[in-house]
This record gives C-alpha cells, sequence and structure tokens, in this order.
C-alpha cells in the first residue's frame, strides 16, 4: 500500500467534521503550520510545495503483519479511532 498525492484520485464520499477550535487553538495551529511547513527558497509565488500534496494514512501492525491499514482520501481524514483500537486489540 502507498500513499498518494492530493488530486491522484478522487474519492467518492468523504465526511468531514470540523474542528471545534477555539480562536486561540486556531492561531496556535496555524502557528505550527508555518513553523512546520517551511517553505523552499526557491519556490514561486503561487507554486504549491510537494510535501503539502502527500496524502497520509494509519497502520496497526502486529509482529510482521499488518492488520489494519487506512490511506487518507483527502487532508483531514482520519480512520475512526475504535476501528484502529480494535484492530490493535484494545478494548
Amino acid at each position: 500500500m502507498g500513499f498518494g498525492k492530493l488530486g491522484d484520485v478522487k474519492p467518492d464520499k468523504v465526511e468531514m467534521k470540523k474542528p471545534g477550535f477555539s480562536t486561540k487553538q486556531w492561531l496556535s495551529y496555524l502557528s505550527n503550520v508555518i513553523k512546520l511547513s517551511p517553505i523552499p527558497k526557491d519556490q514561486k509565488f503561487g507554486e504549491v510545495p510537494q510535501g503539502v500534496l502527500q496524502l497520509g494514512g494509519t497502520f496497526v501492525v502486529s509482529g510482521d503483519e499488518v492488520v489494519y491499514q487506512w490511506a487518507d482520501p483527502v487532508p483531514g481524514a482520519h480512520p475512526e479511532v475504535e476501528d484502529v483500537l480494535k484492530a490493535a486489540g484494545v478494548p
């Protein structure tokens, strides 16, 4: 399983929930994004760094076996925590 880039595949349906951030939490989040997403020196205005387009995922591994895998269809999407915990054997 590999991860794709934003725009590689258009998901059929994605249910997104907005975070319940306070103003202070939004400012903290935006500050972290700026610190963790430096702009390359050769970046031209309006271009999107390739790292921004990379999607991630979640795995549960038991020994040498992958018992659960999830590929993010879009940024911000994530598996249900209960599904990941169940795959990990956590009651």
